[in-house]
């Protein structure tokens, strides 16, 4: 069982209670060292401690996960590969420690090495002059925004469970169809909706006219989406004061970040109106995740299902934790999430033996892969190709391949797995998380060496990959 370290949320307990860590240990029956031991990371805290600070201060048992310490360690261990840190890298036991007791810490350095990044890229492009531009070292709204969604764990409580509420008024099955949200919106609002052609290249999807009161679609949208679009504009007419707590929270430096989060937020009621979390989570595990036949069961499309089973972390009604991402064709990651070990890297492509570059190859097939990463972890890959229409002959078209999976220890609850060999180590494909910090010698696919190691050159002995890694 992993050790749960959990300093920073006991000292939170021992402040809001305005107790001294030996009053604190005396209600728990625990000495002052210990407490201080447990406040400072340097022992795990036990079943019967955690007990205590339940019974004695509130603590919340659900809301105690490793999650997001593990999503920081990976951010921090990416950060430390680069060169500049040669010589000083910090073992893994570090990364641990700073992720679980000075997350802010940890945080802030995640986000000055991105404008490092950011800011040395464009040296390489730009002139001194635009190089010393501020704006360049500030991460842009939508890596802002996807690193604020990365970090919650892609899940909103408060919106979650307010969509959910909605669906049980306007549905008694847990499907909504457009029928329902057009009446609401009419009833509740007083808001006409229309479909009809938005512009000449089909490009426009939804357009609000508040003055008017009228909604207007694309009326060339399949269903999954329209129902989608009446969803995302009851969030922002019905949901805002929840969202608005959430903005500030968040912080953002930029004030488009925080336009660019209100959509998101919105995104995710809809999501969570479509597919209702309760009745979700009952139909993915009844079927076993079978992602076509949950599409039908609530009408909507396999990357609408596959995203939502990525953010399926509510407290105490958790599913099983999947890793989502799309792929456009060039291999750029236009959305990522990840509840398992496997995190995306935030720089550079992801690893090209990985299944989700083969599924443009694919048309209508969920293709599947047995994976392990250098970690030594396993993991069931599924990936689909996704075709996006706005309008008819001519409109534009847009193509993504979609991936999701999770680790092969919940193989029984995957239909997926059905017929694969899991007890045999071929089976199991070797991927990385991205070239520049996987740390394979031997991969013929390889396309840049990793950060942190050297290389040498032989000029008399060519191999596929035109250096050796020391």
């Amino acid at each position: 069982m992993k050790k749960l370290f959990i300093g920073r949320q006991i000292r939170a307990l021992r402040g809001d209670a305005k107790l001294t860590q030996r009053d604190f240990a005396e209600r728990l029956g625990l000495s002052t060292s210990y407490v201080n031991q447990l406040e400072n990371n340097q022992r795990p805290v036990s079943a019967p401690v955690l007990l205590g600070l339940s019974e004695q201060f509130g603590l919340d048992l659900a809301q105690i996960s490793v999650d997001d310490d593990d999503r920081l360690v990976a951010a921090l261990s990416e950060v430390f590969a680069d060169p500049v840190f040669a010589g000083h890298r910090p073992g893994l036991q570090d990364f641990k420690t700073v992720s679980q007791s000075a997350p802010d810490f940890a945080h802030a350095m995640v986000r000055l090495h991105h404008a490092y990044r950011q800011m040395s890229e464009q040296l390489a492009m730009l002139d001194d002059r635009l190089a010393r531009d501020e704006a360049l070292t500030r991460p842009t709204p939508y890596e802002e925004v996807r690193d604020f969604f990365h970090f919650e764990n892609n899940y909103i409580h408060d919106l979650d469970v307010a969509a959910e509420e909605l669906n049980a008024r306007l549905s008694t099955t847990g499907r909504v169809f457009a029928r329902d949200l057009v009446e609401h919106l009419d009833a509740r609002h007083g808001i006409s909706v229309t479909r009809h052609r938005l512009a000449p290249d089909a490009s426009e999807i939804r357009r609000y006219d508040a003055a008017a009161k009228q909604l207007s679609l694309n009326e060339a949208l399949p269903e999954s989406t329209i129902v989608f679009q009446l969803a995302h504009q009851i969030a922002l007419l019905e949901a805002g004061g929840i969202m608005d707590d959430v903005l500030a929270r968040a912080r953002f430096q930029n004030e488009d970040a925080t336009h660019v989060a209100r959509i998101g937020l919105a995104n995710a009621f809809a999501g969570a109106l479509v597919l209702p979390y309760r009745a979700f989570l009952r139909t993915a595990q009844e079927t076993r995740h079978d992602l076509d036949l949950i599409a039908d069961r609530f009408g909507t499309s396999l990357e609408q299902v596959a995203h939502r089973l990525s953010t399926l972390q509510r407290p105490r009604l958790k599913g099983i934790p999947f890793f989502f991402a799309r792929v456009d064709r060039a291999g750029n990651i236009t959305k990522r999430h990840s509840a398992t070990k496997l995190q995306f890297a935030r720089f550079g492509a992801a690893c090209p033996l990985w299944n989700v570059h083969r599924a443009f190859e694919s048309h209508g097939t969920i293709i599947r892969q047995l994976a392990e990463t250098p970690d030594g972890s396993r993991y069931i890959s599924l990936a689909a190709h996704v075709v996006k229409k706005s309008g008819g002959y001519g409109g534009p078209v847009l193509h993504y391949a979609i991936a999701l999976g999770t680790e092969i220890s919940h193989a029984r609850d995957i239909v997926y797995c059905d017929g694969l060999d899991l007890a045999r180590d071929a089976a199991f494909d070797p991927i990385g998380i991205s070239c520049r910090i996987c740390e394979r010698l031997t991969c013929a696919q390889r396309s840049v060496p990793p950060l942190n190691r050297a290389i040498s050159i032989d000029s008399d002995h060519r191999r596929l990959v035109p250096y050796e890694i020391r």
